[in-house]
């Protein structure tokens, strides 16, 4: 008897690809996804624009009737809310959708996330992409840009640098709150409310003169969710400012040690709420 040959697919033995491949594909998707209903898109990216518009106008109420709030006046208020609406709007645009994790253990659809073999936090956060918190971002770079021009800065090697470790401190200080608001979720279930305080809250805070706070919200909002240090901080070292007690210029400079304690308790907290997690029980 002859021999039958069998033919059996080529296998391909190239590169796999890299380990993000998976989480650039899905991003890659959203982006596509918001493209394609521009009308919807439009109507969100002019929402967040007026956010960030009405925030804007509430601190130029503010400054433009009292003059002197906490030792800053108008031009210092522009640098200070741009910094901290830079950084918050930037932070939200990747890390912004983990509001929606309550509703997902509701429905019980996290547990599709359980079946990957990728980290639970990782997936999560590139399942999506925010492009009209950019917009938000947009009224805070401009209004920063205006601060920057206004005031008396002694530009050198160092005033970039301070700006620069600033907001990228302060994008990654911003995404550790909101993880550690995520984390929670798993106990609160249904207590995106009171996270909230601390997030949006935190954001509000961030965006006034620390100076004016009473000493326990100082402690607050200076050390254990240490949101001063992403713009307050700064700014009063960009102009050559005391600060108030408690909070010395100097500390600007550690803005990233701020950062990584948010981020200690964010993983903390992110760890412990996913073991807390039992499932949507569907």
């Amino acid at each position: 008897m002859a021999e039958t040959a069998i033919s059996t697919p080529a296998v391909r033995t190239g590169p796999a690809g890299s380990p993000f491949t998976p989480y650039a594909a899905v991003l890659a998707s959203r982006l596509r996804a918001q493209r394609s209903y521009r009308l919807s898109f439009a109507a969100e990216v002019m929402g967040s624009l007026v956010v960030g518009l009405v925030e804007f106008a509430e601190v130029w109420v503010v400054f433009h009737n009292v003059g002197v709030l906490g030792g800053l006046d108008m031009d210092a208020a522009l640098l200070l809310f741009g910094l901290s609406n830079l950084c918050f709007a930037l932070a939200q645009v990747m890390f912004g959708h983990l509001d929606e994790l309550p509703k997902k253990i509701r429905l019980g659809t996290l547990d599709i996330y359980h079946l990957r073999p990728q980290p639970l936090l990782l997936q999560l956060i590139t399942s999506d992409i925010s492009l009209r918190r950019f917009a938000r971002a947009t009224v805070a770079l401009t209004a920063l840009v205006i601060g920057l021009v206004r005031n008396d800065i002694a530009w050198s090697v160092t005033a970039v640098a301070l700006l620069a470790l600033t907001v990228v401190s302060g994008i990654v200080l911003f995404a550790g709150v909101l993880v550690t608001a995520a984390g929670c979720q798993f106990y609160l279930i249904d207590g995106a409310e009171l996270t909230n305080s601390f997030t949006y809250g935190g954001s509000y805070a961030a965006s006034q003169p620390a100076s004016v706070f009473p000493t326990p919200l100082k402690l607050l909002f200076g050390f254990a969710i240490p949101v001063a240090f992403t713009a307050y901080l700064p700014t009063l070292a960009l102009l050559r400012l005391p600060g108030p007690a408690l909070l010395p210029s100097w500390l600007a400079w550690l803005s990233p040690v701020a950062a990584a304690w948010v981020w200690l308790v964010a993983l903390t907290m992110w760890r412990r709420g996913t073991r807390h997690y039992q499932g949507g029980g569907g």
